[in-house]
């Protein structure tokens, strides 16, 4: 009679498992990352998922050490664009477990010390120009020059630091048949 209970239970444990696995609402890996207001990144969500931390790096020792403050992807854009309003319609700071980056950190316990020196909640003026950008459409000619400023930004981060940045999955797993 034990052995029957065990066996229903994994079974429905199973079924279980697959049908939350099969929802839109949360990934295979057990955390709903919270939608950014901006356009989707170019080089694609799974590379900023992987690099983000390289890139943050390689701007970091760009604007501290080198004293470059011309960076065009700047900790300021990333929380305008993945800020997280409360229940109120208020961006929701650091501090709370709700917010953007601390979804994922928290998930796989690693600390971001970030937030003790920068402000966790955009500034309304980057904030309304992503707005506005997300309703506007680029010309072929700009797209293509921020891909090309893109892709020299990510080449100058493999150069300056050292760090191996992980390519997109779509350049570098190709399908074998």
């Amino acid at each position: 009679m034990l052995r029957l209970f065990v066996s229903v239970l994994a079974i429905v444990g199973l079924v279980a498992g697959a049908v939350h696995a099969a929802s839109d609402d949360v990934p295979s890996y057990g955390v709903k990352i919270p939608k950014a207001v901006g356009d989707p990144h170019p080089e694609g969500n799974e590379f900023m998922r992987i690099n983000h931390m390289n890139l943050l790096k390689h701007d970091r020792t760009d604007t501290l050490r080198l004293g470059d403050r011309t960076i065009e992807f700047s900790l300021k854009g990333c929380v305008a664009c993945h800020a997280v309003n409360g229940v109120k319609g208020e961006p929701l700071g650091y501090e709370d477990p709700q917010y953007f980056c601390r979804v994922c950190h928290d998930y796989v316990a690693i600390k971001i010390d970030c937030f003790t020196c920068h402000k966790s909640t955009p500034d309304e003026d980057i904030l309304n120009r992503l707005l506005k950008a997300q309703n506007a459409q680029l010309s072929p000619a700009d797209e293509a020059r921020q891909d090309a400023e893109l892709a020299a930004y990510i080449k100058g981060v493999t150069e300056n630091t050292g760090d191996q940045v992980v390519q997109r999955q779509d350049e570098t797993n190709e399908v074998a048949q």
